[in-house]
């Protein structure tokens, strides 16, 4: 496998040592603080520059992961500037290395600015609703925290300050400290969110930050002399270890999809921070409001805390009526997606949600390969056991894929008899591997009901490649299983670009094809057929021929499929019909008895499904003044077997008196049953029974053609050999019984007036190569 794919399902290295070297930093702090000299306060201040340092090295190599998206790498970038700004107050901390009280300005600047970082990273996570009420929620959220923690650290933190610790020292500390509180409200807020870009537990993390930013702050202005110093080498370290280990939790997850920080709504105790600063300000306000005050005026300020109180308990059960309402709203909106994600007949997974996952990995530069599956002659199936019976097979199909799936592979219901399989890789061998396992799974006989039945499919395999998108992968995966259909179906075919060149050059010729039919480039050639023993013109097969103005000559090998697969065939089959029955009319005329009595016309299988085909007919003969016995429309076995619709439709035609002959006989896998339920009136035998049957080496092709034509007296139809090359063959296929036939021996195909002068020209004559 390439490095691409095993890329995209496991953690990419070099993201755990930064980790390992900032917990190492931290650890030998606390060994120090319990073992060490306490008068060395350059060892215990080295830890921060370590862990910081390694904080710095995790940030910036996260922030470089191309394959990271572009938010999730911006934000770790931001915390990369972060961690520097705190690694140069880590740096100025272990120049001064002191227990002083308060925060020199020199280290609360850069930690300020660090901190300043974070935020405005955290800001730009999703927090909420991007609305202009959401960002005034959180505003109203921050500044309340913002003001309570301003005024817990004038009158209480600042006050047990020691004397004669400098203001700006006091100071520095607690805009520190105010700063980190805030913070933590905007880390709680992104990791308290439903959805979160960054990995949720790194955000978790990364709150251990502003929780020792505050602490830390408040013990250098407050605490004792041995708490100031067990933060005071502490501090910086654990900030360098959340940074590192946050980097290494998002680097395990790399290329996880966006997922919810933590179910569906987020009961985060980080929303009662606004309520808990609240709290602590009415406890302020009636502590300093009990010194100098009347006992009115005490009781008015009571009164007003009591009423501030009520309001916020009043908040605290809206906050919890809201998250119940909202975790029921998740809920339906959870199921809601469900639904529209899920095929409501199989249960798998639909073509929106495919086409999601895809693109997700391809995002993400996972590896990625579309397998698209069709079960191959459905329709005859549902036609001939009805709908009921067909969606149950469909149901079966569904989780005879879901069996054969391994951990990883996603199967998926297009739509109709169209599977899909999104597998997590890109190594042609493996996909293949899973392409071919499928297909066998699917092959293994069904039970419906009483009945056992034998399904095939075909596939197509789209490797997903660089820059290209989920729909170019799924149409390159369409264009490959039609290819596969093409070859023989029950089989699969790897997509090569080759195939989107055939797909727009078939697309160029439908649209030319189009505009010759308006045109009219399109002729008609006639390929006679003989007596072969009177030699006498017997009737003629009109072939379809395209001069291109520009192309020059157009194979019909070229542009029948592409006919047929743009549905133009219906149109061009219509002009072939119209055409043929005026020439014959035409003929007619110019011979009289001379003329043949019939023209043959191919139809082909699109034709017949029309609904309005059987009085396409009778209004073109009724049209060149022509009836049901001047005309032989010739079909395929396959066109035979197509359903219901084409056997009615056949039949009616028949009724009507319009001769039907059986095309490319033997070729099929059923032809003989097809003699008891298909109303045939000439059968033609395939020219690859007529090749070699001179010789008399190749006894089964002489066997099947002696066959054919034992079947057509017995059945008393009409047998014509097609392909008739050489004097032997004619004299050999003559022996064994069969009457007509048709090659390049007698005749190649012919123009209307060449052929027309062959109805008038003498038995030996016609028959002459």
């Amino acid at each position: 496998m390439s490095a691409r794919e095993t890329a995209g399902d496991r953690p990419r290295s070099g993201g755990f040592a930064p980790a390992v070297v900032a917990c190492a930093a931290a650890l030998a702090v606390v060994v120090w603080l319990v073992f060490g000299d306490p008068a060395d306060l350059y060892l215990g201040f080295a830890g921060g520059p370590l862990a910081m340092g390694a904080a710095v090295l995790a940030c910036a190599r996260l922030g470089a992961v191309p394959r990271l998206p572009r938010p999730v790498r911006s934000f770790w970038r931001q915390l990369q500037f972060a961690a520097v700004c705190l690694f140069v107050a880590s740096v100025v901390s272990l120049l001064r290395a002191n227990n002083n009280t308060g925060l020199s300005p020199y280290v609360g600047v850069p930690m300020l600015v660090g901190i300043g970082t974070l935020m405005a990273a955290f800001l730009r996570l999703p927090i909420g609703e991007r609305t202009t009420i959401g960002w005034a929620r959180a505003l109203l959220d921050g500044a309340t925290v913002a003001v309570a923690s301003t005024l817990i650290f004038w009158y209480v933190v600042l006050d047990l300050a020691p004397p004669g610790t400098s203001l700006v020292a006091r100071v520095a500390a607690a805009v520190v400290g105010v700063s980190g509180v805030l913070l933590l409200v905007v880390i709680g807020k992104a990791a308290a969110a439903p959805v979160s870009a960054v990995h949720p537990t790194s955000l978790r993390v990364l709150a251990v930050a502003p929780l020792v930013d505050a602490a830390g702050s408040t013990l250098l202005i407050a605490g004792a002399e041995q708490g100031r110093l067990v933060l005071s080498v502490m501090a910086l370290p654990l900030v360098g270890v959340s940074l590192a280990v946050a980097a290494h939790l998002q680097r395990r997850a790399l290329g996880a999809p966006p997922q919810p920080a933590s179910g569906a709504v987020r009961r985060s105790l980080f929303n009662l921070l606004p309520f808990a600063a609240v709290t602590a300000t009415a406890v302020l306000v009636i502590t300093v409001s009990a010194q100098d005050m009347t006992g009115r005026q005490r009781t008015v300020i009571i009164g007003a805390v009591l009423i501030a109180g009520f309001v916020v308990a009043r908040q605290l059960l809206s906050l919890r009526e809201n998250n119940d309402a909202l975790r029921g709203i998740r809920t339906q909106q959870a199921e809601l997606e469900r639904l529209a994600l899920t095929d409501n007949l199989t249960g798998l997974p639909n073509r929106t949600r495919f086409a999601v996952a895809l693109g997700e990995r391809i995002d993400l530069f996972q590896p990625a390969t579309a397998l698209l599956i069709d079960v191959d002659d459905f329709k005859m199936i549902n036609d001939t056991l009805g709908p009921a019976a067909g969606d149950q097979l469909l149901y079966h199909v569904a989780q005879r894929l879901r069996e054969h799936c391994k951990p990883g592979e996603l199967p998926t219901r297009l739509g109709g008899d169209e599977f899909a399989v999104l597998l997590p890789s890109d190594d042609p061998a493996e996909v293949e591997a899973a392409a071919a396992r499928l297909l066998a799974g699917l092959g293994e006989p069904f039970r419906l009901g009483d009945q056992q039945l034998l399904l095939h499919a075909s596939a197509g395999i789209a490797v997903a490649a660089a820059g290209e998108t989920a729909d170019e992968v799924q149409r390159n995966a369409d264009i490959a299983m039609y290819a596969a259909k093409e070859s023989g179906k029950a089989s699969w075919v790897r997509f090569e670009p080759q195939m989107r060149q055939d797909m727009a050059h078939h697309a160029r010729l439908a649209g030319e094809l189009h505009d010759a039919i308006v045109r009219g480039e399109l002729r008609l050639v006639y390929q006679p057929v003989f007596d072969l023993f009177t030699g006498r013109l017997h009737g003629a097969e009109a072939l379809v021929r395209w001069q291109h103005p520009t192309r020059g000559f157009v194979s019909p090998g070229d542009f029948i499929p592409v006919a047929e697969r743009s549905g133009l065939i219906v149109p061009l089959g219509a002009w072939v019909l119209r055409e043929a029955c005026s020439q014959l009319s035409r003929w007619r005329s110019e011979h009289g008895a001379g003329a043949v009595e019939a023209i043959n016309v191919n139809v082909a299988v699109r034709q017949l499904r029309e609904a309005g085909f059987v009085d396409e007919v009778a209004a073109v003969l009724s049209e060149t003044g022509l009836t049901s016995q001047n005309l032989i429309l010739e079909v395929t076995e396959s066109s035979v077997v197509d359903g219901w619709q084409v056997r009615e439709t056949l039949q009616s035609l028949h009724e009507m008196g319009v001769k039907l002959a059986l095309d490319d006989f033997g070729t099929g896998q059923s032809s003989l049953s097809l003699l008891r339920a298909f109303p045939v009136d000439v059968l033609k035998l395939d020219k690859s029974f007529v090749d070699g049957i001179a010789d008399g080496t190749d006894r089964g092709r002489l066997a099947v053609a002696a066959a054919v034509a034992q079947l057509a007296e017995y059945l008393q139809l009409k047998a014509v050999a097609e392909g008739i090359e050489s004097q032997e063959q004619l004299d050999r296929l003559r022996e064994m019984g069969y009457r007509y036939g048709q090659g390049f021996f007698m005749a190649k195909p012919l123009p209307a007036e060449e052929c027309g002068r062959l109805m008038s020209a003498a038995p030996l004559e016609a028959a002459a190569p």
